[in-house]
């Protein structure tokens, strides 16, 4: 495991890989600390969809920019619906949906691209954020692995799009699968059990775990399983290991939320770019 947390010079906490490569890739996962957000979505809420104020959004989201070396104009967004949609992102898309939630690439839950400087960014509270770096070809992705995105073999799906677009060898491509909910806390109903089933036919047994009558789902597990379906290798997929639901003082989790009586929480936010080709 290579994910680690390494602290900004303005304050901010960066989540990172060690294993993706600093002169190829700038990246990182956010956490809540560092902002101007009031509870529920203290502090460094990113989302502009959840709430908050839009002013207090755009604040939050210039001082991330800047800690990565980027202007808010530089971002770009899409409009997540657990879905399966991916799209390439190029020039034209640059700054939609900064500052303007109407404005995002729509219904779609992955991005990738092979233009430098131009970074990809998605939103999550719980959900999986999975980034995509193919060295030998300089090309990029960002998925949004939330449990119906994950059914849908979203992951899976956005490495074979990688590999359609760009000419990524999924045995080569490096994988980071982010802090996200749990199988310590993603309790699931039977209609839950029915879709893992349907989905992952062969490898059900060890995404779903009993305790205590209970029965609790492995989305780390789920999106690692579908990407070695596709030709991704173990070795080259690295899981941070952290639930967002456990640790819900370094991030947002819906679940944690729900549990202590609150209908609305901020978005971590997971971006990732393309170095300029020196």
């Amino acid at each position: 495991m290579s994910y680690f947390i390494k602290r900004t010079e303005n304050n901010l906490w960066h989540g990172k890989f060690s294993t993706f490569p600093d002169d190829l890739v700038t990246h990182a996962v956010s956490t809540r600390q560092g902002g101007v957000s009031p509870a529920p979505f203290d502090s460094l809420n990113l989302a502009l969809h959840v709430g908050d104020e839009n002013s207090n959004v755009l604040a939050n989201r210039k001082k991330f920019a800047r800690s990565l070396g980027f202007d808010i104009s530089d971002i770009v967004e899409p409009n997540q619906v657990h879905g399966e949609n991916i799209f390439r992102v190029d020039e034209t898309c640059r700054g939609r949906g900064s500052t303007n939630y109407a404005e995002t690439i729509p219904e779609t839950d992955a991005l990738i691209t092979d233009v430098p400087e131009l970074p990809l960014m998605l939103c999550f509270a719980d959900c999986v954020p999975i980034f995509f770096v193919d060295v030998d070809n300089r090309a990029i992705g960002l998925a949004h692995g939330g449990r119906r995105g994950t059914f849908k073999k979203i992951a899976a799906k956005t490495l074979l799009k990688m590999n359609a677009e760009f000419g990524t060898r999924p045995e080569t491509c490096l994988i980071g699968v982010a802090p996200s909910i749990g199988a310590c806390c993603y309790e699931v109903g039977s209609e839950v059990v029915d879709e893992c089933k349907k989905s992952f036919p062969a490898n059900f047994g060890e995404l779903l775990t009993e305790r205590d009558g209970k029965i609790f789902l492995d989305l780390w597990r789920a999106n690692v399983v579908q990407l070695l379906e596709v030709g991704a290798l173990a070795e080259n997929i690295d899981v941070a290991g952290e639930c967002t639901c456990c640790n819900d003082g370094w991030y947002f989790s819906y679940r944690s939320a729900h549990k202590k009586n609150l209908d609305r929480t901020g978005r971590i936010a997971a971006l990732i770019a393309l170095k300029p080709d020196v």
